[in-house]
């Protein structure tokens, strides 16, 4: 539970003010962009950092672990070290349990109580150590480290085995197994489908589906919180108090978002049927005279004072409407932010690229490939890591040349890379996202924003100051403004939030050109319609 918890890094807020309970026994999903305070929120929950101001209250009997998305090991650590680590409570209760059996084996031991050597007072502890490490299933607890580590992928996996061999996605794999294994009655996990295969991420679901204790966990992988999350946290600055709750799972989530879309667009459709409304009845009224009628002979007088109160009348009218439009104006219903739109290819909006690729490779990154993509063509690029997919994506756009075969390309070309770059880390947002462009800052300005991936008061950020998910949608936002005939995405899904990623995945079904995308994500994978390439081993 928090309880009005601030907490900030450099002085620059990222939780403030916010309250939020668990429910034992649920997995909970908490989504949100890069940056915006989830991992916090995890290491609060773990007591690894603690509140600027506020409570965080965890009651947790049966333990609690917590996964973070980059742990380090120290210098020369084995398998079996970091096994040990995250067993480390059950190995205390079963060492508990071992000096405690020692200690009622030893002679001189008073069984009526009252004397130095306790057997009652010894009994009492050893009942509590023992249903402490049976509830926590600690006889189990090597046999769930090894179906733990099959699951993932990592069967047979030495204890004597130095980390140091092992690469960054086996270790993270490593550590959830042991984490797993350990069964914390609330279990903290920051992106644990990470570095998972499809097969590895349909285990870790069926298993905390099977869970009974309370699960909290971050994640940016929709088809995992779909299976796993009977309610969403949504943690956003902008919200009321910093966080939402979703009851449901991720569908839910979806159908709740666009509920409130549907309702946004009809509370602006009203203000602006009001708005006008006003400012005809306005300009009628202000039009309105007294009736034309001819003045008699000798009623000047009462036809000018009454010709008066007439446009007296007419007057206040006018004020009183002019003051209700000046209300409903401050109070304006602001338009919900476009969808998220790829500007048309050059030419008038007609789609005219196209991409051939015919043996390509690049020594010792990428095997032979050929590509064939028409004008309005799809494809879809997988394998395993090292298989030359992102290689192939930067031969494709003309950013590295290919040790053999050749490359043709019609139109223009634009790329996203897997991993956002941030330049001059000094430099504003606004400039680097006209870097290299033609216009003005206003022009530029109004290009950004109207992207809706940016708030106005965001323009001047420095670089620098942006986190990944910041990065991401800079470069995004680049490339949605940018006139292209062919995209090439490397995993665009990467560090954006579910619902952004939603409407990315609309905006490349609405593009008319072609369209080349590297994804690990599930999701995205599963609704992709058209030609599918798989890549094998680099050559």
């Amino acid at each position: 539970m928090l309880q009005r918890v601030r907490k900030a890094y450099d002085h620059v807020v990222v939780l403030d003010d916010v309250s939020t309970a668990f429910t034992p026994g649920l997995v909970t999903g908490v989504v949100g962009e890069n940056g915006c305070g989830k991992s916090t929120l995890l290491r609060l929950l773990a007591g690894v950092e603690a509140p600027d101001a506020g409570r965080v209250l965890v009651t947790a009997a049966g333990g609690s672990g917590h996964l973070p998305q980059d742990a380090g090991a120290p210098a020369g650590s084995t398998v079996g070290d970091v096994v040990d680590a995250a067993l480390a409570d059950l190995r205390r209760l079963a060492a508990r349990q071992r000096e405690l059996e020692a200690a009622m084996g030893a002679p001189g031991l008073d069984p009526h109580g009252g004397g130095p050597a306790d057997l009652p007072a010894l009994l009492s502890a050893y009942g509590e150590a023992q249903s402490a490490f049976e509830l926590r299933g600690g006889y189990e607890a090597d046999a769930r480290v090894e179906r733990a580590l099959a699951g993932l992928g990592l069967a047979g996996l030495e204890r004597s085995r130095a980390l140091a061999t092992l690469s960054g996605g086996q270790r993270s794999r490593l550590r959830l197994a042991s984490l797993l294994a350990s069964a914390p009655e609330v279990l903290l996990l920051d992106e644990p489908t990470n570095h998972l295969d499809d097969g590895a991420a349909r285990w870790l679901e069926q298993h905390l589906r099977a869970r009974s204790g309370t699960t909290v966990v971050v994640s940016h992988d929709r088809e995992f919180l779909d299976a796993v999350a009977a309610e969403l946290l949504e943690v956003d600055p902008a919200l009321d108090g910093g966080l939402q709750r979703h009851p449901g799972g991720y569908e839910a989530h979806l159908a709740t978002r666009a509920a409130a879309r549907r309702r946004w667009e009809a509370a602006r459709a009203e203000w602006e049927a009001r708005r006008e409304q006003l400012r005809t009845t306005g300009d009628d009224v202000a039009r309105r005279v007294a009736p034309a009628r001819e003045r008699r002979d000798g009623d000047k007088v009462g036809y000018d004072f009454k010709g008066g109160r007439v446009q007296e009348s007419v007057s206040a009218r006018v004020r009183a409407n002019a003051e209700r439009l000046r209300r409903l104006e401050a109070a304006e219903v602001p338009p919900p932010p476009p969808p998220l739109r790829f500007a048309l290819p050059p030419g008038a909006g007609s789609a005219r690229g196209a991409l051939r690729a015919a043996g390509v490779a690049v020594s010792g990154r990428l095997a032979g490939v050929d590509v064939d993509l028409g004008r309005t063509g799809r494809l879809l690029v997988t394998g395993p890591n090292g298989s030359g997919k992102s290689t192939l994506l930067e031969v494709l756009a003309g950013a590295l040349e290919p040790t053999s075969g050749t490359v043709h390309r019609r139109g223009r070309t634009g790329l996203l890379r897997q991993d956002p770059e941030a330049g001059d880390p000094g430099r504003s947002l606004l400039a680097a996202f006209a870097a290299g462009r033609r216009g003005d800052a206003e022009e530029d300005a109004r290009r950004l924003l109207a992207t809706g991936l940016f708030a106005p008061e965001r323009i001047g950020t420095a670089v620098g100051k942006l986190s990944t998910g910041g990065l991401r949608r800079l470069e995004l936002a680049r490339l949605l403004t940018e006139r292209h005939d062919v995209l090439l995405l490397d995993e665009p899904t990467n560090h954006l939030a579910p619902a952004l990623v939603e409407e990315l995945e609309a905006a490349i079904g609405r593009f008319p050109g072609a369209v080349v995308v590297v994804s690990h994500d599930r999701r995205f994978r599963r609704r992709f319609r058209g030609e599918v390439l798989e890549l094998g081993g680099a050559a």
